[in-house]
């Protein structure tokens, strides 16, 4: 085991990617302190837990990397992939189950807050030491400066790991205060904007608030996702509504995207169907077997669109839904843009700061839901740790 009992690793977060990073140096024998903002550890992890606990997925690595937006980030994650975080559970004495989607949960008796204390056990066993409610002020080449209650403290380093998240869910610690003052130092920030978010649509859809559709396909120019989504008091929410921001992205509001309402039909089985003596609405509910959520979604239309079975036919399969803008950023559920990997070398150390380095959400990558924003915060604290550690 690597012994340099006089090299201090200082990490800024205690959120997924910096203890990860701080797991990896200590196994290597590094004397590693991590300075947190927040009370406790892992706030946003935590909360990641309340839709369902997915901590990456059962994709195969081929494809699962496609899923990032950065080529960057893809090579990142094969270095610490999905099995391995799998095997990295296990070693923490947590067992783990393939759910239905493919996604990767704790198995039922592991809450949330028992798989973080069981990785903070190790950490602590490893020698690594949390000091929490220290805000990060500042850094130069040789010390990193804190505010603790009252009291500024400079912290020397030798290795400094910037692991403090993007910009969503502010309640969590996670409120990208870190961008000015890297800002400040002519480091490039690509402007943080909402990702995995839901849309703000035209008004006559809010009518359907609460309502889900499921087992339907969502499509814009050319990208589409199948899978289920909700209506809100203001608009759209739902994976396959997420999957979408990348590309939406690019273009300027407002836009449409398309939902097919039965992706196993073609539109000319659909036409048949409707191409009777039967009513409309009876061939819809009985024989098309539209859930009650997407009879209402059509009913939104005029009734000389609604009348028209060819024109209905088209709808069916891709019925138009008219976006005005993403959610605020403190909504959603994480961030693209940050630190770019421009500003980074290989081992995601500044260009204008060695010995400085960025893991987690604070970099310039984007990616959908599902197991893949954490796995690639793992990743990143690993990616870094090892480099640290040749």
């Amino acid at each position: 085991m690597k012994q340099i009992p006089d090299n201090h690793i200082i990490i800024i977060g205690a959120g997924p990617a910096g203890l990860m990073a701080s797991q990896i140096l200590a196994e290597k024998g590094f004397k590693v302190q991590i300075f947190e903002q927040n009370k406790a550890s892992g706030r946003k992890f935590l909360v990641a837990g309340n839709g369902g606990f997915n901590l990456t997925h059962s994709e195969e690595l081929e494809f699962f990397i496609e899923k990032y937006d950065a080529p960057e980030i893809r090579e990142i994650v094969k270095g610490f992939d999905n099995k391995k975080v799998v095997d990295w559970l296990s070693d923490l004495g947590i067992t783990t189950y393939v759910g239905s989607s493919g996604k990767i949960f704790p198995t039922k008796n592991f809450k949330p807050i028992q798989v973080l204390k069981a990785w903070l056990d190790r950490l602590e066993q490893l020698g690594v030491v949390i000091h929490y409610e220290h805000t990060f002020i500042d850094f130069d080449e040789n010390f990193v400066t804190l505010k603790h209650k009252e009291n500024e403290l400079k912290v020397d380093y030798s290795k400094l790991i910037l692991a403090m998240g993007g910009g969503s869910w502010k309640k969590t610690g996670s409120d990208a205060k870190w961008i000015e003052i890297l800002k400040s130092k002519n480091i490039e920030i690509t402007p943080l904007e909402s990702a995995n978010s839901g849309y703000n649509t035209d008004s006559k859809f809010h009518q359907l608030q609460g309502q889900y559709l499921k087992n339907i396909k969502v499509s814009f120019e050319g990208n589409d996702k199948i899978g289920e989504v909700v209506f809100t008091k203001y608009g759209i929410e739902g994976s396959p509504i997420y999957y979408l921001n990348r590309f939406t992205r690019k273009h300027d509001f407002p836009l449409i995207i398309n939902i097919d309402l039965k992706p196993n039909l073609l539109e000319a089985e659909i036409l048949e169907q409707l191409n009777g003596t039967e009513k409309i609405s009876q061939v819809l509910k009985r024989k098309l077997k539209l859930s009650t959520t997407a009879l209402n979604l059509l009913k939104t239309l005029d009734k000389e669109t609604y009348t028209n079975i060819e024109i209905l036919s088209k709808l069916i399969k891709k019925f138009p839904i008219e976006i005005l803008s993403y959610r605020p950023i403190d909504e959603v559920i994480s961030t693209s843009g940050g630190v770019s990997f421009s500003e980074l070398n290989d081992k995601l150390e500044l260009n204008k700061f060695p010995n400085v380095f960025c893991a987690g959400e604070m970099i310039d990558w984007e990616a959908p839901t599902g197991g893949y924003l954490l796995q690639a915060c793992f990743s990143t604290g690993f990616w870094v740790a090892n480099e640290i550690s040749k």
